[in-house]
């Protein structure tokens, strides 16, 4: 069975272990050329055009020419809107490109140094000379790539723990940004950025910016998902329980054995594997309402294999949204856009092969199409749209 390994240098050749020793969550990089002769995989006019589709979440910032400084209108739009726009001074961004733009997912390939789950999506922005979105922090990390023409980048040293925003504006502006550093990204550099260091993208004539992001899930949504995961899965019935209650010192006291017992329930409720298998869903769901699309018809595990083993493979629905959890006891979780599937330790390998990038076809699944579990998991994922079975013609 075919395994993928983790590339061992970024684009541009810096090693892995060396940018996340000096850089990652630390401090700037600008890496010239990171990405040599790099020619755009979409264009402006193409930037726009997938703006008008339903399911596209994009946003036009308007510093000028719009009904007042700074608005934003959101997406998706019509071919009209970008008619009568002024020479300068607005950005058009929509995310999630490479749901859309097959070569903007395989740029993602270049990123998998970092976790595979950590990224997010890959955000094109296009701007005529003066766009900007106004100078502002992330949440979380990013690489920009200079697609287009080339822009001017001021940004900050540190962190910003508590941002001061411009009042009454659509966007979140730094009111008193101060840049520590300028610099000027032609086509093919590439400027990562750590979370909240400040930074502000003025765009030099007609611009274009690639920006991978990552996911970042806060502690609110790590609680949030762990509880209620918890919540579905507990028994109603169950209740707090003291057949050995003796008389208490103090009517008002809560004693010492009460405590102990409530705090029996909470750990074993949110168990260790509990909190993991809740971890893994919530940083593999679909985030934008990206949600699988089932097929039109419901394949059985036979049928999957037999596919498979005519000539066909399976494509994994975008955006790539696999991860697993190797256990102790061998068996492995495996997590598709939220949904958490088991298997067995014999059946481990195929949880890291669905959770990578190679191709998924006969070959490499190899024997493990013999196993039947295997065979009802695949149709599973087929069905439930994690995957799509594509025949051999």
């Amino acid at each position: 069975m075919r395994m993928m390994k983790s590339p061992e240098r970024l684009p541009g050749g810096l090693p892995a272990r060396e940018f996340f020793r000096d850089h990652w969550q630390k401090k700037p990089l600008l890496i010239r050329n990171a990405f040599p002769d790099f020619r755009s995989p979409i264009s402006p006019e193409e930037l726009a055009g997938i703006a008008l589709e339903e399911e596209a979440h994009a946003r036009l910032i308007m510093e000028r020419g719009g009904d007042y400084p700074w608005q934003v209108r959101y997406g998706p739009f019509e071919e009209d809107d970008f008619l009568g726009l002024p020479d300068s001074h607005w950005t058009l961004l929509v995310q999630e490109v490479d749901r859309w733009v097959p070569k903007l997912a395989g740029l993602l390939e270049r990123f998998l140094f970092v976790p595979s789950w950590r990224l997010d999506d890959v955000m094109v922005s296009y701007a005529p000379d003066g766009g900007n979105v106004g100078a502002h922090i992330d949440n979380y990390d990013v690489f920009l790539i200079q697609a287009l023409g080339r822009r001017e980048w001021r940004i900050g040293a540190d962190p910003i723990a508590d941002e001061r925003l411009v009042p009454d504006v659509d966007v979140s502006m730094l009111a008193d940004f101060e840049a520590d550093e300028v610099m000027t990204l032609e086509e093919g550099d590439m400027l990562y950025l750590p979370p909240r260091i400040a930074h502000h993208g003025i765009a030099i004539g007609d611009c274009m910016t690639l920006s991978v992001g990552f996911r970042a899930p806060s502690y609110a949504d790590i609680l949030t998902q762990t509880l209620t995961r918890a919540i579905e899965r507990m028994d109603s019935g169950e209740r707090y329980a003291d057949p050995d209650l003796s008389p208490p010192e103090h009517p008002g006291r809560i004693g010492e054995d009460a405590l102990r017992k409530a705090r029996r329930i909470v750990r074993h409720v949110l168990s260790d594997e509990h909190i993991d298998r809740s971890f893994g869903a919530l940083v593999t769901e679909s985030t934008r309402g990206d949600d699988p699309v089932p097929p039109p018809i419901e394949w059985t595990p036979e049928g999957v294999a037999e596919a498979l083993r005519e000539g066909g493979r399976l494509q994994r629905f975008a955006p790539n949204r696999f991860g697993f959890i190797p256990h102790a006891d061998g068996s492995t979780s495996l997590f598709a856009h939220g949904q958490v599937f088991w298997l067995e330790a014999g059946d481990a390998d195929v949880a890291s092969l669905l959770a990578g990038r190679d191709v998924l076809d006969a070959e490499a699944f190899a024997d493990a199409l013999d196993d039947a579990a295997v065979r009802s998991l695949l149709a599973r994922l087929v069905n439930d749209g994690h995957v799509e079975l594509l025949e051999e013609e």
